[in-house]
């Protein structure tokens, strides 16, 4: 699904490593597999309005993401203006997701209701946990979290644009 030159966003710069040149990235996907086996990598500036390539050099866990080594660059001050840039690389650079699994950015915008056909809103944004995702769902002033468990996602059609689920007791009540 989608454009195979579109750009996804993987990862965020936090920081250098070292005086060596290297970057601090946290793991949007934790996905180092996809990004280990990229040679060209995009960042874009922290304003958005800024797309560069880069050539990788090399890829390794780190904390709650990765240390990312670029071609050509050696020294703390080459990267100092790199800090905060996002990481993204080409959809087709991405391995395909495995059944009743998603990239994040295919399931934002997605329209949530429930089995019983309630809209509840737009999934708005999602964050990690320790065990699951949570997806944020807004309707107007009403916000819900939606951990991202099979037994509340009861399906999701991208196509379509609509995430039904089937909440826990409580999981709806203010």
């Amino acid at each position: 699904m989608g454009d195979p030159d579109e750009l996804i966003t993987v990862g965020k710069i936090s920081g250098t490593h070292g005086i060596k040149g290297q970057l601090k990235v946290y793991s949007y996907s934790g996905n180092l597999e996809s990004l280990g086996a990229a040679r060209i990598i995009t960042l874009r500036s922290p304003d958005g309005t800024t797309l560069r390539q880069f050539g990788v050099k090399g890829v390794k866990p780190h904390s709650a993401g990765f240390i990312l080594t670029l071609r050509d660059f050696d020294s703390i001050d080459q990267v100092l203006p790199l800090v905060g840039s996002e990481l993204c690389l080409r959809r087709s650079q991405l391995p395909e997701p495995e059944d009743d699994e998603y990239y994040w950015c295919d399931l934002l915008g997605l329209r949530v209701v429930t089995v019983d056909g309630v809209e509840l809103g737009t999934l708005a944004d999602i964050f990690e946990t320790g065990s699951n995702d949570v997806y944020v769902v807004r309707k107007e002033k009403q916000e819900y979290l939606i951990p991202a468990v099979a037994s509340v996602i009861s399906s999701v059609d991208l196509a379509g644009g609509t995430m039904v689920i089937t909440p826990m007791d409580g999981l709806l009540d203010l």
